[in-house]
């Protein structure tokens, strides 16, 4: 698939937020939904201690970016987030691309990439 729209979202760190929304920004990618999230992966999260008694959380806090774009913008906008939100341990995320069908904007009805 070399055209069309694409659907990228990336699960990071809360720390990275502001480094990824600049980087998305430089790439010119037209806007984003951010969503504060929780999960976790293979670790299956962290034990922690409190008042001497130690306790697993389960549920590790992250943010979730979603954008939109044309999939010609795909390698450079993944490359942009991996770089900026690597720190190179565990838990530094994931990020997922699915095709979009169709994109529709309800106040003009355009559709396709000139609603992203």
């Amino acid at each position: 698939m070399s055209e069309g729209l694409v659907k990228v979202e990336a699960i990071i760190r809360p720390f990275a937020l502001d480094e990824v929304k600049a980087r998305l920004t430089e790439l010119e990618v037209g806007g984003m939904t951010v969503s504060e999230v929780r999960g976790f992966g293979r670790t299956g999260g962290k034990t922690e201690v409190y008042r001497g008694s130690a306790y697993v959380i389960d549920f590790i806090p992250k943010v979730k970016v979603e954008v939109v774009i044309p999939h010609r913008m795909l390698d450079e906008v993944v490359e942009g987030i991996r770089e900026v939100a690597a720190s190179g341990r565990i838990g530094d995320g994931k990020i997922f691309v699915t095709p979009v069908l169709e994109t529709i904007r309800i106040r003009t009805d355009e559709r396709g990439e000139q609603a992203t």
